[in-house]
């Protein structure tokens, strides 16, 4: 295979959009992942608008998903975490409970 052929191929597996994306998004960490799935809980809960700015069905039984999920990351996490990622994930527990809970309590 001659080189000139070899990089075309390679400009045809690797387009540039992508690597323009790729600049904008952080390096993953734990605070990240919980706002992450915070973000979801209230996308489901219809509290947020979506990337694409489309409107969101509430869809409780996912928001309790997620909910639970980080319910078990504090569990599982407990005492490994910094002060900041405690309170962080401590906090935002709070917050989606008392949305949670406006959806099911009764009328």
């Amino acid at each position: 295979m001659s080189d000139e052929h070899r990089a075309d191929s390679d400009e045809e597996h690797e387009p540039e959009e992508e690597h323009e994306e790729s600049d904008d998004i952080q390096p993953m960490s734990f605070n990240i992942f919980v706002l992450s799935l915070n973000a979801s809980a209230l996308i489901h809960l219809g509290q947020a608008t979506q990337a694409d700015g489309a409107e969101t069905e509430v869809n409780v039984p996912l928001a309790r998903q997620t909910i639970d999920i980080l319910s078990m990351l504090e569990e599982k996490t407990r005492g490994n975490l910094t002060g900041e990622e405690e309170r962080l994930l401590h906090q935002i527990l709070f917050d989606l409970r008392m949305r949670y809970s406006q959806y099911t309590a009764p009328p």
